[in-house]
């Protein structure tokens, strides 16, 4: 990072506006001063400041929540299947988020009598920010605090998403690939087991086809999710199963607004 800081010193110090500093990094590139990768980040600095919360976070309908009512059993498979490792609580609706759970912080109720488990014994507070906020700042927030997740509120006080220190930094230094993340080009679509296949609710019918070779075309919706809820007649609910053609479906993660995961498995 420092001599991200030196470069971009070196340039204001020429009184440089932001749109010549680009140039003249530009430039720089051009003459191989700078590699591709540098460059892409001396860029991203700029684009924190410039880019608002709204703008990259993950929306409302995409959050994966756990309910405060929730037992650890109805908790522990919803977090399995998102791999996720922050969530936020909720009592009815996504509007009212009393906190976040770290899925880490389960680890002690493994095989355990979890008879007396009542989740307010870990969740943690949660953070709310307004869609206006520009990242550099929120990066800046996340650095000085402990809470890496934020919840993304609009002008009526609204939960309108979420935003991870993660989706931040990825804007300066491109997608970062952890431990969860298939190393397949094709994120939407991992396989499990044999005929046997995990599939993001959002799945476009293009991903689909291609990887199954099959020929599904909608004018109507073109993801997997609307082709069940076609053929479901309706939002179908978590555990439900919808078969057809050569696929036998199961939603395993859905909510009152969309499918968010679901299993696919091949008939024989």
């Amino acid at each position: 990072m420092n001599i991200f800081k030196n470069i971009i010193k070196n340039l204001y110090e020429k009184n440089l506006n932001r749109k010549k500093i680009i140039s003249q990094l530009r430039r720089y590139h051009e003459k191989k001063y700078i590699n591709n990768e540098l460059l892409s980040m001396l860029l991203g600095v700029f684009k924190v400041q410039e880019t608002r919360v709204k703008d990259i976070m993950i929306p409302r309908s995409n959050m994966v929540i756990i309910k405060k009512n929730s037992s650890i059993e109805e908790i522990l498979p919803l977090i399995i299947n998102s791999a996720h490792s922050r969530f936020p609580v909720i009592l009815e609706n996504k509007d009212e988020v009393v906190g976040i759970l770290l899925a880490k912080d389960l680890l002690k109720y493994i095989n355990k009598d979890n008879s007396s488990f009542n989740i307010e014994d870990i969740i943690r507070p949660s953070v709310i920010i307004p869609e206006t906020k520009r990242l550099n700042v929120l990066l800046s927030e996340f650095k000085s605090g402990r809470n890496h997740l934020a919840v993304v509120v609009d002008e009526y006080g609204g939960v309108s998403g979420l935003i991870t220190i993660e989706d931040v930094l990825e804007q300066i230094v491109g997608d970062i690939i952890d431990e969860h993340d298939s190393t397949n080009s094709n994120n939407n679509i991992k396989k499990i087991k044999n005929n046997l296949f995990s599939l993001n609710g959002t799945t476009t019918l293009d991903e689909f086809n291609s990887f199954f070779d099959c020929k599904y075309k909608s004018d109507n919706f073109d993801t997997i999710s609307g082709l069940l809820i076609y053929k479901h007649k309706g939002l179908p609910k978590t555990h439900d199963v919808i078969s057809f053609d050569n696929f036998k479906f199961q939603i395993k993660i859905s909510d009152q607004r969309r499918i968010h995961n679901i299993y696919v498995e091949l008939k024989n």
